[in-house]
């Protein structure tokens, strides 16, 4: 059996949605009215993002300096070695920014494969966005569409690590969903196959669980929990 584990960044690995903590401190305060509308579902995620970032006003010394600041979820590094022991293929998948998603992956040690929104320098102080993983077709209008890595993991089982809504359509595709936040609740209305989180310490151990359940199904005793 192949296992394919999609996770999300902000408000996951990062415990916190750190394209708001870059806008809080980089960026007209009108960037909260502009969240308030795509709240509001008055506007898809990605026009929201194209919005605020031209709000932006850093340099990239400045913006780095601020990105090397934040941390991840403690418990992260003893799930992938969980998804390494299994030999579970792992893609980080973000509706945020590359910029950040790059850096703070490596600055903890972490090398893997990741799709996120891109941000471009135009000098100065201003910034673009653009969406190399955007959809037409996305229900959500996300500038990262997550369901078409979930679509092209043909003969996977499909886990979900996430929390919000860039989360809620790539879960409904999923073998297992492992949630926090607002995904959690979407999990329980559609009743998908989940388990609801706190923290990656929360994700190891259930999946762990679960993997051993698989297994013994399966009849493949090998599966091993680190």
């Amino acid at each position: 059996m192949k296992y394919h584990v999609f996770v999300d960044f902000d408000g996951t690995i990062a415990p916190v949605d750190t394209t708001d903590l870059l806008l809080e401190r980089f960026a007209d305060s009108s960037w909260q009215e502009i969240e308030e509308e795509w709240k509001a579902g008055r506007i898809g995620s990605r026009e929201c993002l194209v919005r605020q970032i031209d709000l932006v006003r850093a340099t990239p010394e400045e913006l780095d300096d601020f990105i090397a600041r934040i941390d991840i979820d403690p418990g992260f590094g003893a799930f992938m070695a969980l998804c390494r022991t299994n030999n579970l293929a792992t893609t980080v998948v973000s509706d945020g920014l590359d910029r950040t998603v790059n850096a703070v992956l490596k600055r903890h040690g972490f090398d893997l494969p990741y799709r996120a929104n891109q941000l471009s320098f135009l000098g100065g102080d201003r910034w673009r966005l653009s969406f190399p993983h955007a959809r037409s077709d996305c229900r959500a209008l996300s500038g990262n569409c997550k369901c078409q890595f979930a679509d092209a993991a043909v003969g996977h089982v499909r886990i979900v690590v996430g929390d919000g809504r860039s989360d809620y359509c790539v879960s409904e595709q999923a073998d297992l969903v492992l949630a926090k936040g607002s995904l959690a609740r979407h999990c329980r209305t559609l009743q998908l196959p989940h388990f609801e989180i706190a923290s990656f310490a929360e994700a190891t151990a259930r999946l762990a669980a679960w993997l051993e359940e698989q297994a013994a199904q399966d009849g493949h005793p090998e599966m091993r929990d680190e």
